[in-house]
Order: structure tokens, then sequence, then C-alpha cells
């Protein structure tokens, strides 16, 4: 295969030629710069052009590439501490490179962007269908390069790919400086001997030839599923666990660590469960080995990416550094000594002649010293001058004479106003043009800072608009909602509700806890995974922060985003007693606020009424339902509750499994109803089926099903599962 890299010189682009030379592909460079100097083992041919060059048309017809891999996020080209100025140059770079690529109408576009895309807090792992929300002017170029390779698929068909990269970290190339937590970490280790971590920021983090390696699965492939994936390991560490590990590997007494935590907790993972879904993936270095190799080659090569200044440089750095210092300031003096030497030969040879007697030799000597170094060499090259000058003019009379001069006088006065004034205004141009370039600096990091406010009000402004447009926080619509669970069976209400919950709250993740008893709560419906991950049964209790919160009625929101709690919880409560919890896992963070809680308090009040309305209609047709003042549902009651869970199951909401007791008579129901009862947990069910007892098992798969059936065996009942409940 024929592939094209696109980016400048870096440890990750190395990488990528190098599993490219490793596949047997013929790779193709477009260093994006007119250096000439940097040179690539196995590259077939490289081409030193800048991206905004009419040439770039040309290389891609010449090349015909099948695969493109521009490096966007990670382009070392891009300068990105004048952001402004290079968000223009990068799009304007992607458009030139998307516009070649669609004349050739050849080949797949892969671009490589980044976790920066996602600047909020979220609770959950970070899906690729996650809208993004760039902070920032790069991470809003990165996004902008999104947008721009999906709408050449959309418009024009063409094949392109987004592969959006989690942390990256590796071992750089010299002086190469990096922007991961890592790298970052060890430079300040390496610099200072301390490391500042806050616990309170959690990431995940990809070593840079896995990153590569999985990459290159998604690139290649045919026909990839998705036009975006996202390439991560999917592991949380946070700072003060990663500074453990730099510790560990440096030699724990060398280095220190700070605890820097404070403020709210920052979480951004994203998910790579679509990749991993469609190729295999396996990590191979995990963090403590890739920590490892990181710090053994920076420690090593320290000097390429240590100043002398650094108090990690040793003393002999400093000592380097200490002395550079001086003899810089030292030169421009060694400098007006030396100059002066040709002066005085100049202006002695000048003196007799026709010609230049009249040229004042010392006057442009001081006034040079003035323009290039300013006021202070222009005093020393004038008392220089001076001592010149007496001694030139002792040739032929005596120091008396001379100081009797007053020619003398005017000269010396000449020289050093002159002198001092143009070196006076020499200093005062150099301090406004210092200062100058000190505002520019200053207001570029204001207009930063009106940009974020911008961007938070922008944010803000948007969702006061859609809730005007769309009306999705109105008590009506709400209502409107929530009362479609009204036309439900009275077995399906629970499972519905969560369905509801999801919709109304905007979030794939929810689930509802029914309260057993005191301590413990029972998932009864789950709309996702994410929302599945407490277990099928809680100690909600034990859940302090959530718990108190609950038990006053009250919305507890996860503030902190405590990984093993939800990001919102609510109770609904019936005549004192806590009977459903309603739990809340995927929520953005900014809307993780007062009016969502209210919004959550009104529907569990709404969800509320309709279940108490079906425990009261269940409860009075009570005698009507049971067989024979047992606790078995009637064929009727229980084919009704079992298709019930059976078409939540369907729809992902529930999980349950249903087991037909073998041998049990009409008249041995009771006894077999009062033992096998002994056996189940309180949400599952006992009924008749086409005759025969059996047992309705909540949010429990073949697998629990068959802990069940041991039990029952254990009591002398054999049993079957059954695989649907008709």
């Amino acid at each position: 295969m024929v592939v094209l890299l696109i980016g400048g010189s870096s440890g990750f682009m190395d990488s990528v030629i190098d599993k490219m030379n490793k596949s047997g592909h013929q790779v193709y460079l477009l260093t994006g710069q007119k250096d000439r100097h940097t040179s690539y083992k196995r590259v077939f041919e490289k081409y030193n052009f800048e991206y905004d060059t009419d040439s770039i048309e040309d290389i891609f017809k010449s090349i015909q590439p099948e695969l493109i891999i521009f490096m966007g996020a990670y382009d070392t080209n891009f300068d990105w501490s004048m952001a402004r100025q290079e968000s223009v140059r990068y799009s304007a770079a992607l458009t030139n490179l998307l516009s070649a690529y669609s004349v050739t109408g050849k080949g797949r576009f892969v671009y490589f962007s980044s976790h920066e895309v996602y600047s909020s807090i979220h609770g959950a792992d970070v899906r690729e269908e996650t809208v993004a929300e760039p902070k920032g002017l790069k991470a809003l170029a990165i996004a902008h390069g999104e947008e721009l390779c999906n709408s050449y698929r959309l418009s024009r068909g063409m094949d392109t790919l987004i592969l959006r990269f989690d942390h990256i970290y590796g071992i750089p190339k010299k002086g190469e400086r990096l922007d991961d937590p890592c790298f970052k970490m060890c430079l300040e280790s390496l610099k200072s001997g301390r490391i500042s971590a806050n616990s309170r920021n959690s990431f995940s983090m990809i070593y840079m030839k896995d990153a590569v390696e999985f990459a290159y699965k998604a690139a290649v492939d045919a026909e990839p599923t998705h036009s975006c994936y996202h390439i991560s390991s999917m592991e949380e560490i946070d700072e003060m666990q990663l500074a453990g590990l730099l510790c560990r590997h440096m030699g724990g007494d060398k280095v220190e660590i700070v605890d820097n935590s404070v403020g709210e907790n920052h979480r951004l993972l994203l998910d790579g469960k679509r990749y991993l879904k469609e190729y295999s993936m396996k990590v191979f270095v995990e963090y403590d080995a890739g920590v490892q190799k990181v710090v053994q080659y920076m420690a090593s090569h320290r000097e390429a990416f240590l100043k002398d200044e650094d108090s990690g440089g040793g003393r002999l750095g400093r000592l380097i550094h200490n002395t550079r210092v001086v003899i810089r300031k030292v030169i421009p003096f060694a400098e007006n000594c030396i100059c002066f030497i040709p002066f005085f030969m100049l202006n002695n040879r000048a003196v007799g002649s026709q010609y230049f007697s009249r040229l004042d030799f010392y006057l442009l000597y001081v006034l040079l010293f003035a323009i290039m170094h300013g006021q202070q060499q222009a005093l020393v090259s004038a008392v220089l001058a001076v001592c010149g000058y007496c001694f030139r003019q002792m040739y032929h009379r005596t120091g008396f004479e001379i100081l009797m001069d007053y020619n003398t006088y005017v000269w010396i006065a000449q020289l050093f106003i002159l002198g001092m004034v143009v070196g006076y205004m020499r200093d005062q141009l150099k301090y406004i043009r210092e200062e100058n370039e000190e505002k520019v600096r200053y207001l570029h990091g204001k207009l930063d800072d009106i940009e974020d406010i911008n961007d938070s009000n922008i944010r803000m402004k948007q969702s006061f608009e859609m809730q005007i447009m769309n009306q999705k926080d109105s008590l009506g619509k709400v209502y409107e909602i929530a009362s479609r669970l009204d036309a439900y069976e009275p077995e399906e209400v629970l499972f519905y509700a969560a369905e509801m919950l999801s919709k109304l709250m905007e979030s794939k993740d929810v689930a509802i806890y029914t309260v057993a008893n005191r301590d413990y709560a029972r998932l009864f419906s789950a709309t996702s995974n994410e929302a599945r991950k407490l277990g099928n049964s809680v100690k909600y209790t034990s859940m302090e922060l959530m718990y108190n919160e609950l038990k006053e009625r009250r919305v507890y929101i996860n503030k902190t985003l405590e990984d093993k709690l939800p990001l919102m919880a609510s109770a609904v409560y019936e005549s004192e007693e806590m009977q459903l919890i309603l739990m809340i896992w995927g929520l953005p963070w900014q809307r993780m606020t007062l009016a969502e809680a209210n919004r959550l308090t009104v529907i569990g009040a709404l969800i509320q009424n309709t279940v108490v309305r079906a425990n009261r209609y269940l409860e009075a047709l009570r005698d009507q339902r049971y067989v024979d003042e047992t606790n078995v549902l009637d064929e009727e009651a229980f084919a009704h509750l079992a298709k019930a869970f059976f078409d939540a199951r369907d729809k992902g909401l529930t999980e349950c499994s249903l087991v037909e007791v073998i041998g049990v008579g009409e008249y041995g129901r009771k006894e077999a109803a009062v033992i096998l009862s002994a056996q189940m947990r309180q949400t599952d069910y006992l009924g008749i089926l086409h005759g025969r007892l059996c047992a309705l098992l909540s949010n429990t798969d073949q697998e629990g099903a068959r802990s069940v059936m041991e039990r029952f065996s254990s009591k002398g009942y054999h049993s079957e599962l059954k695989g649907e409940a008709v």
C-alpha cells in the first residue's frame, strides 16, 4: 500500500513510519516545512513543502496514495504558544490538504485528533457521539478539523476517518517538548526534584507505540463501520498516582511529591468500547512499564531536556550558566576596549591628513557604541575616547597646557552630550519596545480569559435558548411525557419509567432501584451497562454522601465526581417509606445544576403517582391474582408479569430468567411455595404458567438462575431453565 504521511518531525511520527515499514507499505512523507536537514529512516521519498503551497495537489497526483495520514493535533509544525495565528494557519493547511485529496478522489484520509476537543468535566467515559466542547483556540482548531473531515465525507463522499487519542505518552526525542502529563511531571522532577500533583484530576493514558498499533488497525481496515474511533487504554489514573509511579522509578528519596489537591474533581476519559467491539485490542505497555521507560530515557539524557539554570541541572550546569551570564555582561566592555584600538589608530593617522583632519573618529566611536549598546557603553567609550585624545595631545603639549585649553573641555562636553543623548534615546526605545511586547502578552492573556468567559456565556445562552424553543423544562412538557406511563399495564410501569426518565433527563444511563429493606436496594430496570455498574444489589445506606441527601428528600448531585456514585440521584417515597431510588449516570458536568435537580424532583413525583396507582390497583386485585392464600400468582396474572419482564429484557431495560419447577402438582403448590420462597429474593415471583409452577427471577442472567436452581435442588425440588415466557 502507498502511504502518505503528513506532519513535522516527532517521536510519534517516527513510530508511525516504523509501523508502516514493518507492515510492508511504501512510505512517502510531506514534512510541511522547508527544513532539509531532518533525516528520516525508511522513507521512500520526502517532500519539503509547506502546507499552503500550490504544489500540494501535484504531490497528491504524483504519489496517488492509498492511505493519507495527517498528524493533526500532533503535528509539530504548529507552535500553539501563539494560538490565534496558528489556529488560522492550521485550518487553512487542513483545507488545502483536503482539497488536494478530493481532487485525486482516491484513498482514505485519516485525521489524528485529540482528547482536547472535550474540555468539560465528564463523570462517565466520553463516547464518540458526544458533542465536542472545545475550550481554547487550539482545541477549537482541532475540533474544526474534525468538522472539515466530516463535511468532505458527507458532501463529497470521500473516505475520511477520525481517530481521537487519549493522552498519548511515550519516549520523546532528544530535546522534544511533549504535552502529556507523564512528560510534564518527569521534566518537573528533573528540574526541581519535586512533582506537583492534584489527586482530583483523573484521566487515562496510552503508550505511544500501543496508540500507533491501534490506529494502524483502523486505518488499514477495508470497511470500518464508523467514521470516528477513540483510541484509549480506558485505564483511569490520577495525577497523584502518576506522581507516585514517577517517584518510585526515579528513586523515592530523590523526588518530593507536593500535594496540590484543590478544587472540584476533573475527570476526562475517552470511551474506547466502539473500537474494542470491532478490533482486537490489548494494551502491551501498562502504566508502570511505560512510565519506567520514559523516566529512564529522560534521566539518562537529562542534558537534552534541562537548561543550565535549572536546579536539577547539577552544580556544573549552574556554574556554566553563571559563567555565561557573566561573560554576556562583560562582552560589551571587552568589545568596547578592543574597538577603541583601531579608532585610536585611525584618529592618530587623521591628525596630519589633508582629507581626514576634520573627521572626528572618537565621536564616531562613541556614537557607534551609543547606538549599539546604549547609554552605559556610550559613557565607557566616551571615557576611553577622552583618554585617547589626551594621550595624543601629550605628544606635543604638556598635561598642564591640555588642562588649561578650553577647547579640550568643549570637545569633551560635545562627546559626552552626544553619547549620553543618543544612548539615552536608544535605551528608551528599547524600554518602550519591551514594554509594548509585555502589554501585548498581557492583552493576549486577557483576551484568552475573555474568550473563556464568552464560551461559558455562549453555552449558557444556547442552553436557555433550547429551553425556550423546545420547552423541555416546562412542567407541561414533563407531565405530557410522564403521563404516558398510564398507558402501560401495572406490571410494566417501572420498566418504562426508566425509559421515560432517560428521555426527560437526556441521559442514556439511567437505573431504577427498588428498596428491599432499610439497607439494601435491588436493581429493577436500567437503560445501559454503565447504569448497571453498581450491580444488582446495593447497600444504599453505606453510600453516606448520597443517602444523607435522599433521606432528607433532596436530590443528590455528585459534585466531586465520585466514581462509585451516580452523578444524580433521587428517591421516591410512599407513606414515609423509601420505595425507589432513581439514579442517573451519563450527564455532562455543566448540567449538574439546581435546575436539573428540580426537574428530577418533578419527574420523580410523577413517577411516584403512577407507581402508587399501579401498586394500589394490584393490591386491590390481590385476592383474584394469587392462588389459595399463597404467594403464587395465578396463570393470567403470572403470564402478564412474565411477558412484561421479557419484553423489557428485549429492549435492554432489564435481565430476567424463567425457571420451571418440575413435579409439583396442584396439591403440593402451597408447601412448595413456602419452601421455595425462602430460597428466592423479595423481588422474585412464583406463579402458574401452562399449569406448571414457575419462578420468575428479576435481574438475573442464566448463570445466576443456575445458582437459584441449585438451591431449589438442595430442598428436593428439581427445575429447568426456560428460554421464553410463552
